[in-house]
């Protein structure tokens, strides 16, 4: 090879080389489609076109919920990290760890103070990243201490819901969570305060059978899988094949289980006007002039 070949042409590559981020697009699940992952962040990563609701975590959760897209921090309390010393393929410990290094979570809660549209509102968001959202003894623990802040500052408590339900290394442990957070809802009805439950994809297992049923009121995103086993766990029990469409949010609502199927950005207007509903808050006053052309 020649000094030019050497030299001349790296250097000439290098100098028009262009970087493109690995995450520029984002594939639509439903219709294969390619979409710029800023034009679907911008639209609350909702798949514009197609409306498909992308799973979002729990930080991003609290951005679009909250007025500003800021909020306290409610302090969580510390759990045993592993009470049975569980070990399959991997050590729990050891999947905590991977779990918390890719999310950045402690677990698959984050609780919230902050104010929606005005309104002051405890949000608990759970992250189906950590662990698939599985609820464990440090998941309890959050949605507890979150009830305890709702009532401390006598706001309405709001949930978004998204597991694959118990967390199997913790056992008993875990079933246990049932029954406590179960009480906790109890203890929020019992002063008078708001419980609603957004309920995203998926929402299934023990958590469905516990505190994701107990709301005031259920909203739902669209198409999200909601219930206790799963399709394929069903149709080989009964042996029998399910209805189109069976334990998706839009069927629930025809069915009674769920009271509205909202597309992500109506959920926090329609939660801020429930919550001023269900306090007796005053109205905000874009309300008033919508509410007054609906009763003419």
């Amino acid at each position: 090879m020649t000094w030019v070949s050497e030299v001349v042409r790296p250097k000439i590559k290098t100098l028009f080389k262009r970087e493109t981020p690995e995450n520029l697009w984002v594939k639509c699940p439903d219709t294969g489609q390619m979409v710029f992952q800023k034009d679907v962040e911008a639209n609350l990563w909702v798949i514009p076109g197609s409306d498909h609701h992308l799973r979002i975590n729990a930080t991003q959760r609290l951005k679009i919920t909250f007025d500003g897209g800021t909020w306290l921090d409610v302090p969580l309390p510390d759990v045993a990290t592993d009470p049975l010393k569980f070990r399959d393929e991997k050590r729990y410990v050891d999947r905590l760890k991977d779990a918390r290094a890719k999310t950045g979570q402690k677990d698959a809660f984050k609780v919230g103070y902050g104010r929606v549209d005005g309104l002051p509102m405890t949000i608990a968001a759970q992250d189906f990243d950590f662990m698939g959202g599985s609820l464990g003894l440090a998941a309890g623990e959050a949605f507890l201490k979150g009830v305890e802040t709702a009532i401390e500052k006598r706001t309405p408590f709001l949930l978004f819901a998204a597991s694959g339900g118990a967390r199997m290394q913790e056992g008993i442990f875990s079933l246990m969570q049932m029954p406590r957070t179960t009480v906790a809802v109890r203890r929020l009805n019992a002063a008078r305060l708001p419980y609603l439950v957004v309920l995203t994809n998926p929402t299934t297992g023990g958590v469905t059978a516990s505190y994701a049923m107990l709301g005031d009121v259920h909203l739902a995103e669209p198409g999200a899988l909601i219930g206790f086993a799963g399709p394929r766990v069903i149709e080989s029990t009964i042996r029998e094949k399910l209805p189109p469409g069976f334990q998706r949010a839009e069927y629930l609502k025809d069915h009674g289980m769920v009271d509205l199927v909202l597309h992500r950005r109506d959920l926090k207007a329609t939660i801020a006007r429930l919550c001023r509903i269900l306090t007796k808050a005053p109205l905000a006053a874009a309300e008033t002039p919508r509410l007054a052309e609906a009763a003419e």
